[in-house]
């Protein structure tokens, strides 16, 4: 197993429009057997980070220790790394035996023996032994991502890199090779970096999760740090689906309280709330956030603590409904039982508890408040979003 630590890592491509950043100063630690994901949009820099821990890619600033060895000029073959790619990257010509066994006979001195019998191990905890003597062609999307995993454990590395090594295959296939990768890393116990766009595969297999947007680290922390504490107004809005509500409002205070004031409603908040407000910002220009599933729909409007709002699409999903409501304007998400179902074209009110409000610095787009009383808790989210934010500094 290993530690793995980038510091000031930096990755620029030259193009013929200039300079083109596609990783910018990125400082993490991996520890000793964690299985970290890595997500962000398309073009973040999740891919090319994994590249240069792989050594496909070169590092234009800033080091990559693996162990506490410094590995940026190390060969590939070199890194005791094995790294699955999206494409699974399998020789067509060649059986699964052999494609598994290609990388040990070229950069070990390995007897043939011993080859097989890592060979086999591998196929058999992959659950393909059956499919040694056949090519590539002849297997289905989620063979050929087994096989792409069993050569990675064949070589026994330090590290695992993943490169959206599911994203080729359908949702029912997905969710299973998920939870067999869950139970892989279980059994080996080997440090794994993982790649994908997917939120649902980073938060059911991450111990922790790095989030990166153009290049640059936002957060980092465990999935509930990230969902419950978002650092910003990007992590906020990329995790959860569907995501977040975000309503431009202004505080006002009183000496019992306050209200966030927006142009489609006013929403009073208690003492308190202003209070734990007061110690983290004196902005009175906020983004208020809620997520769908912390709404609901009231039996009556009440003044100060329900926001209407016409009913424009419900979507049906399973046993919940996504409702789709018009607030002055904007937009705002639900997610309910699928026994409320209102009528569209309808008026609801919808209500919420100020303990599950997130506040948003309008200007910085940095996180505030995460509900009264929440803001004292002591979260892996909290020290490391200080160091991992980048919105802002």
């Amino acid at each position: 197993m290993a530690r793995v630590e980038l510091d000031n890592l930096t990755k620029v491509f030259e193009s013929s429009g200039g300079p083109l950043v596609a990783v910018e100063e990125l400082d993490l630690e991996i520890e000793d057997g964690e299985f970290v994901v890595v997500v962000g949009p398309s073009g973040c820099g999740k891919s090319t980070t994994l590249r240069m821990l792989a050594g496909l890619e070169s590092v234009t600033d800033g080091e990559i220790r693996l162990s506490d060895e410094v590995i940026n000029d190390k060969a590939p073959k070199n890194r005791d790394i094995a790294m699955v790619f999206q494409d699974y990257a399998l020789y067509p010509h060649k059986t699964v035996r052999e494609n598994i066994a290609y990388g040990l006979r070229l950069t070990t001195d390995l007897s043939d023996q011993e080859i097989r019998k890592r060979v086999e191990e591998a196929t058999d905890m992959m659950g393909i032994g059956d499919l040694l003597d056949k090519k590539p062609g002849a297997l289905s999307g989620g063979q050929q991502q087994r096989v792409a995993t069993g050569r990675a454990i064949v070589r026994e590395p330090e590290l695992f890199l993943f490169d959206e090594p599911l994203s080729n295959l359908d949702a029912k296939l997905r969710k299973h090779m998920r939870t067999e990768l869950a139970r892989l890393h279980t059994e080996l116990g080997i440090t794994t970096i993982y790649v994908t766009h997917d939120q649902e595969e980073a938060m059911t297999l991450a111990d922790r999760i790095v989030i990166l947007n153009d290049g640059r680290l936002q957060q980092v922390g465990s999935p509930k740090d990230v969902y419950y504490r978002p650092a910003n107004l990007f992590v906020a809005d990329f995790i959860g689906s569907p995501s977040m509500n975000f309503f431009d409002v202004a505080l006002e205070t009183d000496g019992e309280g306050g209200r966030l004031v927006h142009d489609g409603f006013t929403y009073d908040i208690s003492a308190r709330f202003v209070e734990e407000l007061r110690e983290e910002s004196d902005a009175t220009d906020l983004v208020l956030g809620i997520r769908p599933e912390d709404l609901g729909i009231a039996e009556a409007a009440e003044e100060g603590k329900t926001i209407p709002g016409t009913v424009e699409v419900v979507e049906v999903v399973g046993s919940d409904n996504f409702i789709y409501l018009d607030v002055g304007g904007e937009e705002l998400r639900l997610r309910t039982s699928s026994e409320r179902e209102p009528n569209i074209g309808s008026t609801v009110d919808v209500t919420f508890d100020e303990t599950t409000i997130h506040l948003f610095d309008e200007r910085s787009e940095e996180a505030l408040l995460h509900g009264v009383g929440r803001s004292a808790e002591v979260t892996g989210a909290e020290t490391e979003a200080e160091s991992g934010t980048a919105v802002g500094q």
